[in-house]
């Protein structure tokens, strides 16, 4: 895949986002990561040479467990990660429930939920293997990521466009990361 070494190499030099990586590798979920801003804004923030910052937002951790979809368990775990570091707003999410709220047909994995996702840079979600590797998933690939696209994926180019175009302004991309090229279908 295009891009993995940079990206690899980005994240194992950034202490803070190992700190978190390794956390919810502690945790042994199945089909566990991490993904979305944590990801993307810290390659957007080295493409605009802002350097290492601090994570903003919430730190997504996304697993899948067909067997365990009870919201309660992600709470559960949510918690477990605060007491392991408080320093991250976690929010952990079961894939294997998430197409109900998003009126889809049902996920078969973590990377097949993140076929569903609103963005393609945003669709992007890695973890720390058995072997201390940088794992990492990519459904539309690493190259709008790093190449500075924001666009809709499929799944928001039509109906749901709406969507992407409120995430838009609520997340001020365009302010925060202004070499950003917006791709939106008319």
């Amino acid at each position: 895949m295009k891009y993995q070494k940079e990206l690899q190499r980005l994240l194992l030099d950034d202490p803070i986002r190992m700190k978190a990586l390794y956390a919810v590798r502690a945790l042994n979920l199945s089909d566990g990561w991490i993904g979305a801003g944590f990801v993307r804004d810290a390659v957007w923030d080295r493409l605009h040479g802002y350097g290492q910052r601090p994570v903003a937002g919430d730190v997504d951790v996304i697993w899948f467990d067909s067997e365990r979809t009870d919201p309660a368990q992600d709470n559960y775990l949510e918690e477990k990660l605060s007491q392991q570091s408080s320093a991250f707003n976690w929010s952990v999410k079961n894939q294997a429930r998430m197409h109900q709220r998003n009126g889809n047909g049902p996920y078969l994995s973590t990377e097949n939920a993140l076929l569903y996702w609103p963005e393609t840079a945003t669709a992007v979600a890695v973890r720390v293997g058995n072997t201390n590797l940088i794992e990492i998933i990519a459904p539309y690939g690493l190259g709008d990521l790093f190449e500075l696209r924001l666009r809709p994926t499929p799944q928001f180019e039509g109906e749901k466009l709406n969507i992407f175009r409120q995430r838009l302004t609520t997340k001020r991309w365009a302010e925060r990361y202004p070499m950003l090229q917006l791709i939106v279908p008319s």
